[in-house]
């Protein structure tokens, strides 16, 4: 095997390669390579990875949003319930207006 810096770029022939993907072995210049996760990968390689890990993170992502919808909703449902509690606390005085008209404010 030669080395690096007799090799050319597996994408453009007429520039001197710089690195070498580890993937697929294949040898890049410059504006073919890409660094991810402190790795120094080709554009090819680069997609396949991130193509899936997307798709592991999509299984995923749908079950975590029905969980964080099925939690808001149970959130929403406790506080009306217990808003509920607390109106049916009030005395029937003060929702059926004869608070009001007794003047409880003030000197009437």
């Amino acid at each position: 095997m030669q080395d690096l810096s007799r090799q050319r770029c597996f994408n453009h022939k007429l520039r001197e390669a710089v690195a070498r993907c580890p993937e697929c072995g294949r040898c890049f210049c410059r504006e073919c390579i890409a660094e991810h996760e402190d790795r120094v990968l080709c554009a090819s390689c680069l997609n396949k990875l991130l193509t899936s890990s997307q798709v592991r993170s999509l299984r995923f992502g749908g079950l975590v949003r029905l969980m964080q919808f099925l939690c808001g909703g149970m959130i929403l449902w406790i506080l009306f319930y217990y808003m509920g509690q607390i109106l049916l606390s009030v005395p029937t005085s003060f929702h059926e207006g004869t608070l009001w008209q007794t003047g409880w404010w003030g000197n009437q």
